[in-house]
């Protein structure tokens, strides 16, 4: 069982900058592809990027490409995400997810990560 925690929410003025973090239990977590979806009030949880075990391989929705880059730290055991470029309409819990796979999982479909951490919130004010 992978354990996933989230960290590094809070308030950001639209335009300003946030980095979240997801810190896993997992030793072997380099086997793990690692993906980041966020859920607004009143609205389905929706994907926001994702990438490879190794780092390699990153995929990022429509909506927040060019203004998040997600990166890990397989030697710390977790993932980042980093958000530019705020908009309130990035607001809501975001959270973390993992599958073991040395694949990149090139899909916004949560369904294919088995493990998830418990969210934090990140409000963006305009």
């Amino acid at each position: 069982q992978v354990q996933l925690v989230e960290s590094g929410g809070g308030l950001v003025q639209a335009g300003g900058s946030l980095t979240l973090s997801c810190a896993a239990s997992e030793r072997t977590f380099a086997n793990y592809a690692m993906g980041w979806f966020r859920q607004a009030p009143g609205k389905d949880r929706e994907f926001v990027a994702t990438i490879s075990g190794s780092g390699g391989g990153t995929y990022y929705a429509d909506s927040v490409k060019g203004r998040f880059t997600v990166s890990r730290d397989n030697t710390k055991n977790t993932v980042y995400l980093q958000m530019n470029s705020a908009k309130p309409e990035d607001t809501g819990v975001y959270y973390c997810a993992a599958r073991r796979t040395s694949l990149i999982i090139v899909s916004g479909a949560a369904r294919y990560y088995d493990y998830w951490g418990q969210g934090t919130q990140v409000t963006v004010s305009s």
